[in-house]
Formats: structure tokens, C-alpha cells, sequence
């Protein structure tokens, strides 16, 4: 591919150091990082830049060498999600912080360009120390030529940000220097042009700009370049390999698992994972008479939901019948482990107030159109569906928690009528709930953090999918993972005839499903800029 050189990812660090270590060593081009240090210390654990001799041609035909220094960034919360793989070994410190340090350093270093190689996202929130959204604040840091990010798997430049204070999306800056995220899983390459000039000897840059090159039609799930013969080559047996493991046969299911309403409604998509990761937690327990008797519940989010609003065709789409793991991948993305929390009846609440941040607030007197969802300030991944109790929203009622789990209106509350077969939850009782690594050690959602977890398994939550799919599919044929209307949005009374709207899927099998399977009066209404079909749904019932 003859990469220059490359950076880390918060993915890198899922198999732990050692793993990651050799790796790094097998990479024939610098992979750098310069945030993540050795305990105690800010000495770097990795390389932190790596500055390249460029020959370049001028307008006028000659030819000069031109140093570019490269820096690379992680997001500082590797040490939360990676907790297990990284707690004591390393540390991971600021991103604009960082930058601030080693900007003079690499310049020092004889570097006449700096570009910063960020796997973090673009915000226009002001800064904070610690921030895991950090790409716009890198355009303060003097000296950085250019940032090349991405970790959001959304595009800049790119209209989702026409509106951004710091952005112009038409020349692909941010504060004037030019910035460029990629999309994710190679669908878009990053161009990034810049104007050198001459200034008492040394090359600086007088102008800049980034555009992004699609090479994949995400509608078509197609590529829209030739693939390389040598890198085609090379990969091929791996990739053969790899389409017969995922090929595999793991059972056979009764229903459809689509995910075009999981935001809206309880969704088999999550379900299916809910009740692999309960029958797993019920397993373990009858070997841990500590935990006996606790009642399990469990955590799913939707993974594949329209990502941030930005890809109408991420969904996920898994057809009733035979399954394969190919199937189980794609009902659950990540290669998180399962982690087993214990926590009270309040936290059990409070954790579900969390994740009632994805609705915006709806005003019952209104007659104008609302959007339900909160695109904008939550997360997809962050709407737990906690299976084993049953509960609903008051979405009439302001958000007690923003998108990052923060109180933000202590007297608010929208979870009502939460129970636990047939009775309300007592604050005081004691649950297990079995979630995700990424989850149970954040310590962002209440009940998580150190002092809960219980049990933490040291098999993947996408391998207990799969197992759970076969067990069920050997002793009763298929599995079944119709969802149990377990949670809903509580009815709204109103007087006014209320128009609110959410954005789903725009194929025509998510309207065929969406038909078949709404549990409220739903209504096709068009298509929005982005691509996503609208719908008008009535929460009056």
C-alpha cells in the first residue's frame, strides 16, 4: 500500500499491548502516537512523531525537499473502555495538551510542515481538558498545518457541518486550516492540498484545503474503484479464509431482525442480544453462590442504527432462516467482552435515565413539527434497552442526563412505571446486569465502575450471540427473537393534534417493516436531505 506512515486507534488496544506491540512490529512504516505514555511519567510509551523527507515539484518545474512531521492522537478514553488491557501499564494524557508539547518539539526537530494524525471527532463544544472529541480543537494548536482525523465514521468536509461556527465545509477548514475525516472502512479517501511558500529560507504554508473522494456507493454496497492485482493477491487467501469462518452455519431464526426501529420501539436486533447475554449470565451464576438468586437483567444498545445521522443505509439487516456467523457479526459489531454489574434499583433507574437522553422533549401543546430523536447530542450506542423489567418514558418531561451521562436537570424525570415482574422496582433491591466491557468499566452510566462489576467473562459478547443462537436452534429448532415490548414511550395526552417525526431507513423493506411491525400508527412522510426517510409517528395511544 506504501503508507507513509500510520497512527492508533481506541480499536488497537481491544487484545491488549502485547498483541498490539507485535503488530507495530510486523508494519513497515512509522506508526506513531504520542499521548499514550509510561505510568507516572509523560514519557511516551510509542513513538510520538516521525518527520519524512518529501521531494516536490514547484509550478515552475523545480524540484525541492520538503520535512513533514507527523504527530499522532488517541482519544484519553482508551483507559476507561480498555481498562482490563491497559490499567497499569500505560497512561493516556490530553490530546490538545500533547500537541501543545510536541508541535515546537517536531518544529525543533527540523520539520517545515506538521500535520496531526488524530483518531478523535470534530466538536464545536468548547474545550475541556480530557476531551474525546478533540479534531476542531487541534486548529488552535500553533503550528499545525493540517489534522487528518476520524473516529465518529462520519465525513468532513461535508454538509452536516454547514452550520458549524468553525467550519467552511465548501474549502474543507476549520479555523483556516484544513481538516479532513474519512468516513470509516475505507468508503472515502482524504485529499489535502497545501500552498508552500518561502519565508526567510524556510517553507511555510500560505493557503490550504481538504476535499473527500468517495470510492465505495454505501446504496449499492459497491466499490467504485478497481481493486490493486498485487494487494487483491495477497489478501486473497486470508479473505477466502475469512468469508468461510463467517459462512459457517450457527442456526435458524423465526423472525426478522431489522433495526430501522430500534430508537422507537423495543427491537428484535437488541433483543436477540438481551437474551444471549441473560441465558449466559444464568449459566455463570450457578457456579457463583455470592450472585445466586440476584435477578438478571441485561444491557443492549442498537450498533447499527443510522450511525449519526449521516448513513441511511446503516442498518442492521439480518433475514429470518439459516444464520451464519456472518449474521452474529453483524447483530453485534464490536469485539467487546461481557462484563456483569450488580447494582441497586436506583442505579437500575438512573441508568435508564441515561439513555432517555436519545428522545428530544416534546411539547403535548404544540402543533408544529417535533423531531423525536436527538441526533445531535446522543449517541446510537448509548440507548441501553435493559431486558428482564419493564418501563417506559415520559418524553413530555425534559432530560435528566446529556448524551455523555451527565446530570443535567437533577428534578427531571422520565422513566415511569419501571417494574420487575408486575411490581414496581424497589430503589433498594439488588439486580446483576450483564453488558459490555466498553460499558460496565466507564463508570459514565450509574451502576457501572470497579465497585459493581461482578463478573467479567472472558468470552465476547458477539461468540455468546453466536453460542446462544446455536444452543437454542439444537434444542428447539430456531430461536426465537421477537422483541417482548418490554419498554415503550408512555402515551401522550393531548388536546393539540401533535405532528412529531423520527428518521429511519429509507428502502423499501424498512417500509415494508415498518407496516408489519410498528407498534405505534407510523406515516411516511419524504425523504430529508441526508437521505433518511421521514415519519410521522402518533404517540397518543
Amino acid at each position: 500500500m506504501k503508507y507513509d506512515v500510520g497512527t492508533l486507534g481506541n480499536h488497537e488496544f481491544n487484545y491488549g499491548l502485547q498483541y498490539l506491540d507485535d503488530s507495530i512490529k510486523q508494519a513497515k512504516f512509522p506508526i506513531i502516537n504520542a499521548n499514550i505514555v509510561k505510568p507516572g511519567t509523560d514519557e511516551p510509551f510509542y513513538q510520538p512523531y516521525f518527520i519524512q523527507e518529501k521531494v516536490v515539484t514547484d509550478e515552475h518545474g523545480k524540484t525541492h525537499t520538503v520535512k513533514i512531521g507527523y504527530i499522532g492522537f488517541v482519544p484519553p478514553q482508551v483507559m476507561v473502555w480498555d481498562k482490563a488491557n491497559l490499567d497499569g501499564k500505560v497512561e493516556a494524557r490530553d490530546i490538545v495538551k500533547t500537541a501543545e508539547k510536541y508541535v515546537p518539539i517536531v518544529k525543533k526537530a527540523g520539520a517545515d510542515i506538521v500535520i496531526a494524525l488524530a483518531h478523535t471527532s470534530p466538536s464545536d463544544e468548547p474545550y475541556k481538558e480530557g476531551a474525546e472529541n478533540s479534531a476542531f480543537y487541534l486548529a488552535d494548536v500553533k503550528g499545525i498545518d493540517a489534522v487528518i482525523f476520524g473516529h465518529s465514521h462520519r465525513l468532513f468536509p461535508n454538509k452536516e457541518f454547514a452550520k458549524s461556527p468553525n467550519a467552511n465545509i465548501e474549502k474543507g477548514t476549520v479555523k483556516g486550516v484544513p481538516e479532513s475525516m474519512a468516513g470509516y472502512w475505507g468508503n472515502n479517501i482524504s485529499v489535502v492540498d497545501l500552498t508552500l511558500a518561502q519565508d526567510n529560507g524556510k517553507w511555510v504554508v500560505v493557503d490550504g484545503s481538504a476535499v473527500l473522494r468517495p470510492i465505495y456507493d454505501n446504496e449499492k454496497k459497491a466499490s467504485t474503484v478497481e481493486n490493486h492485482p498485487e494487494v487483491e493477491a495477497l489478501l486473497k487467501p486470508v479473505h477466502e479464509a475469512t468469508r468461510a469462518f463467517v459462512s459457517q452455519p450457527i442456526g435458524k431464526a423465526t423472525d426478522n431482525m431489522y433495526s430501522y426501529l430500534a430508537l422507537v420501539q423495543d427491537d428484535p436486533t437488541v433483543q436477540i442480544v438481551n437474551q444471549a447475554q441473560r441465558a449466559y449470565v444464568e449459566n455463570v451464576v450457578k457456579g457463583l453462590p455470592e450472585l445466586a438468586g440476584l435477578p438478571i437483567l441485561s444491557a443492549g444498545a442498537p450498533f447499527k442504527a443510522g450511525g449519526r445521522k449521516n448513513d441511511p443505509s446503516g442498518y442492521t439487516e439480518v433475514d429470518k432462516g439459516e444464520l451464519t456467523f456472518r449474521n452474529a457479526a453483524d447483530l453485534y459489531l464490536y469485539p467487546n467482552t461481557l462484563v456483569v454489574v450488580k447494582v441497586t434499583g436506583e442505579e437500575l433507574k438512573e441508568w435508564l435515565e441515561c439513555s432517555a437522553g436519545m428522545f428530544k422533549q416534546i411539547d403535548p401543546t404544540s402543533t408544529a413539527p417535533q423531531s423525536l430523536l436527538d441526533w445531535t447530542g446522543f449517541r446510537t450506542y448509548n440507548f441501553d434497552v435493559i431486558d428482564g423489567v419493564q418501563y417506559q418514558y415520559d418524553i413530555t418531561q425534559p432530560a435528566r442526563y446529556d448524551g455523555d451521562c451527565k446530570l443535567i436537570n437533577d428534578k427531571a424525570r422520565r422513566v415511569v412505571n419501571l417494574t420487575y415482574n408486575g411490581k414496581p422496582v424497589d430503589p433498594k433491591a439488588e439486580f446483576l446486569i450483564a453488558t459490555n466491557n466498553y460499558r460496565a468499566y466507564s463508570n459514565k452510566f450509574p451502576g457501572t465502575g470497579d465497585s459493581h462489576i461482578v463478573f467479567a467473562a472472558p468470552d465476547e459478547n458477539r461468540q455468546i450471540l453466536a453460542n446462544y443462537i446455536t444452543t437454542e436452534s439444537k434444542t428447539r429448532g430456531h430461536v426465537s427473537p421477537a422483541a417482548d415490548k418490554n419498554w415503550r414511550i408512555a402515551p401522550i395526552a393531548s388536546k393539540a393534534k401533535l405532528d412529531i417525526r423520527f428518521e429511519t431507513s429509507p428502502s423499501d423493506k424498512a417500509k415494508a417493516f415498518i407496516k408489519e411491525k410498528g407498534q405505534y400508527p407510523m406515516t411516511y412522510l419524504n425523504n430529508d436531505e441526508t437521505g433518511f426517510a421521514i415519519y410521522q409517528i402518533d404517540l397518543s395511544k
